[in-house]
């Protein structure tokens, strides 16, 4: 077929089981075309009925086009691969040594449908990644969402020893525990957009739960080396964001990581989010019956509440101590919290400003005293108040404050108190000269692009970090430290979200000068807001019609940028791996539709709620 420049031809297909076919192409194929067009405009409409505009719609259609695609049946079967191919060369003896690649993950079966963080350059599954997948398919696929975090819990996925595989070149390593705050979520927005705010899906719930405690307990077992509830893990996720490679440290020394703690104070409020919810319709289902509630089977969550709710004052605690002991993550001076590296008998601080420095702010939630003497009073209520009385040790840095108010009513918990330390934080988070782009949160501080942080250890240069908005120059991990200053949506959504939890224990009357600096006070809920905003305009045209996704008119080879300026090409979005610090190009894989695919349920938010003017009444 000829096709002559700036013509079109179109080409009909049809799959039919049916030989010889008179008429193929009738005129009910072009309607087959334009039905399911239809079909599909009215489902996204109802998905997202709120009056946003054509061009955010558009791009909400695109992100979840791109989770659809990546979509892939991933087949790798670890036993098959250690014994080799029976038909082809025996493989090296190495494979199999108990140090070979993944050689400790023989009961690991894959054989599913999974969503991949990109079905192009990276076509094998990540476990935190998928979590984060999981919320924007909540939108359109419930079922499939939960079936996903449901698969990572199974046992030819999850270790005999508790353990979540992570991705297929390094099954063992560890990723941020997000699973348990993935479940709550996907659960809450499926049971409000599809069950009318009625009674969630509890099976999934309570099936999920069981297995996430086992992984808690390998996390409590495994990462918590002196059983101070101080926690490491590596590089969690995050490329090595710090002057060190936190997965090799040398001989003798351990890392004590003010992420990776906090990473588990998170943990242990969503499983206590998920527990109360289960302990209470676990009542309500009894009560439908007419049986007695608070028997033992029902307030078997209570008691799980309880344990999760002193596991969290405990890890809280450990973050927030300020004299008395060798480990103190909270930095007094800069107020931000911090890394410690230990080397023999030697303590030493990393006082870099960081995302590792932000993710307590994730350790956050509420809970409503009604509910709490409605439903949880014979265990959990009793265990709560005794520490309130008996462990003002456990309470003193305001881990825990009491809401009592004339709305509501409850208690709110949180590694970084609600005043002072929340404000020291957020000082330097919303400062356009450090973390504040004008496209999200960056992970790194600006500071340190004209004042380099340098680590030394016993007099020596150990390392150092450069403020790089975009790829990163340094070799750590294989040459991909890209947290060291660009813009990432998984971590952006998660600040938002716990702004607005904040906001929802505080009021508009807890306000923050935003950006730093400006005069310019603004409530959590405001601030969470222009951040939901700022990534989402990453795709959105600017007033020359350009987007910022796609960077200048030019390309690095200084030829013409097609995606940005050929009008057959610059509505089609990609969606980057992350995002430049201060431009907002996106860089990294090109596809990696998974996580940025958050900006769907970004632009859901914004719709529900920043178009209408209205806040929720509930989180």
């Amino acid at each position: 077929m000829d096709v002559p420049p700036g013509e079109t031809k179109i080409v009909y297909l049809r799959l039919t089981e049916s030989e010889n076919l008179a008429t193929p192409f009738s005129t009910d194929f072009e309607k087959t075309f334009e039905n399911r067009k239809r079909e599909a405009d009215e489902f996204y409409q109802a998905v997202n009925p709120y009056n946003i505009p054509d061009e955010m719609r558009d791009i909400q259609r695109q992100a979840f086009a791109g989770m659809l695609w990546t979509k892939q049946f991933y087949y790798y079967v670890v036993q098959d691969w250690l014994d080799g191919d029976p038909a082809g060369p025996k493989p090296p003896a190495k494979r199999k040594n108990l140090d070979g690649r993944n050689a400790q993950w023989t009961h690991l079966f894959n054989e599913d449908i999974i969503s991949m963080p990109d079905k192009w350059e990276y076509p094998w599954f990540a476990a935190w990644d998928l979590a984060f997948h999981t919320i924007s398919f909540a939108l359109i696929d419930p079922d499939f969402a939960k079936d996903q975090l449901r698969l990572f819990t199974r046992e030819w996925y999850m270790h005999p020893n508790g353990q979540m595989p992570a991705y297929e070149w390094a099954f063992g390593d560890v990723n941020p525990p997000v699973h348990a705050w993935a479940t709550w979520r996907v659960y809450q927005i499926e049971k409000k957009m599809y069950r009318g705010g009625g009674q969630g899906d509890i099976d999934f719930l309570e099936e999920v739960f069981q297995k996430l405690a086992l992984y808690f307990t390998w996390w409590t077992n495994r990462k918590d080396a002196d059983g101070k509830n101080i926690f490491s893990g590596g590089f969690l996720g995050l490329d090595n964001i710090g002057p060190i490679d936190r997965s090799h440290l040398n001989l003798g020394e351990n890392m004590e990581q003010s992420d990776g703690t906090a990473w588990m104070a998170m943990y242990c409020l969503k499983m206590l989010k998920i527990a109360t919810e289960l302990a209470i319709e676990k009542q309500s289902v009894a009560q439908t019956k007419g049986e007695t509630p608070n028997s033992r089977r029902e307030s078997v969550y209570e008691t799980m509440a309880s344990k999760f709710f002193q596991h969290f004052l405990l890890i809280a605690e450990s973050m927030n101590q300020i004299g008395g002991s060798d480990v103190n993550i909270w930095d007094t001076e800069q107020g931000f919290y911090r890394d410690i590296l230990k080397v023999g008998e030697q303590t030493i601080p990393i006082n870099l400003r960081s995302l590792v420095g932000l993710i307590p702010l994730f350790a956050v939630e509420t809970l409503d005293k009604e509910i709490v003497d409605k439903y949880l009073k014979d265990d959990f209520k009793k265990r709560f108040e005794w520490f309130i009385r008996n462990r003002p040790d456990l309470t003193q840095h305001e881990n825990i404050t009491l809401i009592n108010q004339e709305n509501k009513s409850g208690a709110f918990l949180s590694i970084v108190g609600p005043n002072d330390k929340l404000k020291e934080i957020l000082k330097k988070m919303l400062s356009e000269s450090e973390f504040l782009s004008p496209y999200g949160i960056r992970s790194l501080s600006k500071y340190y692009l004209n004042h380099p942080f340098v680590l030394e250890v016993n007099g020596q240069e150990r390392g150092r970090v450069n403020y790089q908005p975009a790829e990163s120059t340094t070799s750590l991990f294989g040459g991909n430290s890209n947290w060291r200053g660009p813009v990432w949506f998984p971590v952006n959504f998660l600040i938002i979200e716990s702004l607005q939890i904040f906001n929802y224990f505080s009021g508009s009357e807890f306000t923050v000068e935003y950006p730093t600096d400006s005069g310019n006070d603004k409530s959590l809920w405001d601030v969470a807001t222009d951040l939901s905003f700022r990534l989402i305009k990453i795709f959105i045209k600017d007033s020359d019609g350009y987007r910022p996704v796609y960077g200048g008119t030019k390309t690095q080879f200084d030829a013409t940028n097609k995606l940005q300026t050929d009008p057959e090409w610059q509505n089609h979005l990609l969606f980057y791996e992350y995002f430049h610090g201060d431009n907002g190009a996106g860089i990294g894989a090109s596809h990696q539709t998974g996580w940025t695919g958050l900006v769907a349920k970004l632009i859901q938010q914004y719709g529900e709620y920043a178009t209408q003017g209205k806040r929720p009444d509930t989180l």
